[in-house]
């Protein structure tokens, strides 16, 4: 098969793209024909080692799967050859990767594709949407009628919380740049703000009482800034650290109004929580919704090109995606 793998954790130029054997697959895999990969960050930080897992060498770099079944082990039931497949679960706790032309994956890792999806737009989202479906449930676990900020939300992640959260009945509000406010008023945004210019101001004038629930997607807000938005018994949940990395922050406000901080990496996910949110996405991609990523699509020869794009900006805030 023709695969996208590294030899060692290095920068983006370790990544070779060359033939390796086929997969063989256990009683309880299945074997996909892979259609398209999707290159997250999270796919950096394995490769160059920023995470650490446990990795086989050569290891098949790439999370994020979309393809057709083409063999199951004895003991798969949910799936036959023919169906459309993805997963977002490989390629990192011993697990190879992807971006290879076949793919060997456990049966409980992988989730149909909805009827009339597009199978690239699909892959390009599932990582975003799967983030913002366990940070919403089961990190802040989120109530109907409740408050939440949801900062740099004209983002990949963001604009997925706008959606689910309107989904859930929470009272939305964003901050975003201003080119961005029509977009996501649409999505379920009652209130959109510059960060900018005094935001926070105009969040408090709108939610007198504080929110109930705060994320940063960015990481351009002052820690202090979103302590001092957060309702009694607020949180915030963090995905990415403020740009301003060392800080001090209020604690004796923080702890006498019982308020908390929570940090999520969706590689520590659960299966329980992936499989409960590929439900949820899953649903929502049946009606339409979060598949409003823009994509660009590349060859697995691009795969070195792809990781060096991310890691320097130079995705344009596009989804790519890699395909055979």
């Amino acid at each position: 098969m023709k695969a996208a793998y590294i030899k060692q954790l290095g920068d983006a130029s370790s990544i070779q793209v060359g033939e390796l054997p086929d997969p063989e697959i256990q009683q309880t895999d299945v074997l996909v024909q892979v259609e398209g990969v999707a290159v997250d960050h999270v796919d950096t930080y394995v490769r160059s080692g920023a995470y650490k897992t446990d990795i086989a060498f050569p290891h098949v770099i790439g999370r994020d799967m979309v393809g057709q079944v083409i063999a199951v082990g004895s003991a798969v039931t949910a799936f036959k050859p023919g169906d459309s497949v993805w997963t977002n679960a490989m390629g990192y706790d011993g697990r190879q990767g992807v971006t290879s032309t076949l793919a060997a994956v456990p049966a409980d890792r992988l989730a149909p594709v909805p009827a009339g999806v597009d199978h690239l737009q699909l892959i390009a989202s599932v990582h975003s949407s799967a983030t913002a479906v366990i940070i919403l449930n089961d990190v802040m676990q989120a109530e109907f009628g409740q408050s939440v900020l949801i900062e740099g939300a004209a983002g990949h992640v963001g604009a997925k919380l706008v959606q689910l959260a309107k989904r859930m009945g929470l009272n939305v509000v964003t901050t975003s740049n201003e080119r961005d406010f029509t977009k996501l008023a649409k999505f379920g945004s009652q209130g959109t703000f510059n960060y900018h210019e005094n935001f926070a101001e105009k969040v408090t004038a709108l939610l007198p009482a504080g929110v109930d629930h705060i994320i940063d997607t960015s990481g351009n807000v002052d820690f202090q800034t979103n302590v001092n938005l957060l309702a009694r018994n607020g949180e915030t949940t963090l995905i990415t650290a403020p740009k301003s990395n060392l800080f001090t922050f209020n604690v004796r406000d923080f702890y006498m109004n019982q308020k908390h901080v929570n940090g999520f990496v969706i590689s520590h996910a659960s299966l329980d929580q992936l499989q409960q949110a590929a439900k949820t996405i899953n649903a929502a991609f049946s009606q339409g919704l979060l598949l409003d990523d823009a994509i660009l699509i590349k060859h697995f020869d691009d795969a070195k090109w792809a990781h060096a794009a991310l890691e320097t900006g130079q995705d344009k805030q596009n989804r790519i995606v890699l395909v055979p």
